[in-house]
């Protein structure tokens, strides 16, 4: 199918992004890699009056460490995060993730900030961040706030993201060499995951877990976190990590099915972090 008709702007840098968001508001909307936004709009699912294409505004294309985090621009390539050597020495959870997604032009285009935006509960990036505890850096004509990523989501495809925000920067802590895992299961390789596990060592030694495609929005896996902590074994923390979850029925497979799915998943992830 074929969009409906748009206005098409090209900012130059975030301030200009910014104004054409307070000018226009809920009927923009904004454009960074497309691999999310094109095809809602060929379906019809959206039919923004403006969209404002930030793909090539430098300024959100870095990744640099800043003291105990990892600073990356929102609109720095899934490519970027694959090949960079600062997130393989300091977050290798994340790379690896990103590595997954999709397939190579893909990598090529899609972005971190517009993963995130988008919030696909199916999405790997988004339950990567948040296994990771990060922080959405979000700017508007109004300032700047930071939102931690578990108060980000609230439904499908949905966050406290306001009409006239934009995902500047994402925030990650530096995890260096602690012990990290992804489980993703899918019928092809460049498929969404039927079901995927992130789990990440924190500093302090916890572990923490994130979920794809468990719930309506990203999730963590609270009771396995729980059990963990309480001194349980991998075998019985795993096999609570559907506690608390509302996995979707489709023709990739059934509830009852994602729930047993976790369980594997969680508990090969947890093995393989633990060395």
């Amino acid at each position: 199918m074929i969009p409906v008709g748009f206005d098409y702007q090209r900012p130059e840098s975030v301030d200009a992004a910014l104004a054409l968001l307070a000018e226009h508001g809920d009927d923009a909307t904004v454009l960074a890699g497309g691999h999310s936004l094109l095809p809602v709009m060929k379906l019809r699912l959206a039919a923004p009056e403006v969209v404002i294409d930030i793909g090539r505004v430098a300024e959100l294309n870095y990744i640099r460490v800043d003291g105990d985090e990892i600073a990356i621009g929102a609109g720095t390539r899934y490519r970027d995060i694959v090949i960079s050597d600062v997130l393989a020495k300091e977050c290798a959870l994340l790379p690896a993730v990103t590595r997954t997604v999709g397939d190579p032009q893909v990598r090529h285009r899609g972005t971190l900030g517009g993963a995130l935006a988008h919030g696909d509960p199916a999405g790997d990036l988004p339950a990567a961040i948040l296994a990771l505890e990060g922080t959405i850096v979000l700017r508007s004509p109004r300032g700047e706030r930071k939102v931690p990523i578990t108060e980000f989501y609230t439904g499908v495809f949905s966050s406290v993201k306001e009409p006239d925000e934009l995902i500047v920067e994402i925030r990650v802590p530096r995890t260096g060499s602690t012990g990290w895992a992804y489980e993703k299961f899918t019928r092809r390789s460049n498929d969404w995951a039927i079901v995927a596990v992130a789990v990440v060592t924190a500093a302090d030694g916890a572990r923490r877990i994130g979920l794809v495609n468990m719930g309506s929005t990203p999730l963590r896996a609270k009771a396995t976190e729980a059990a963990l902590a309480e001194g349980k074994s991998i075998e019985e923390a795993a096999a609570l990590a559907a506690e608390g979850t509302e996995p979707p029925a489709d023709n990739a497979g059934t509830p009852e099915y994602r729930r047993h799915l976790v369980t594997v998943l969680t508990r090969r992830a947890l093995q393989t972090a633990a060395g």
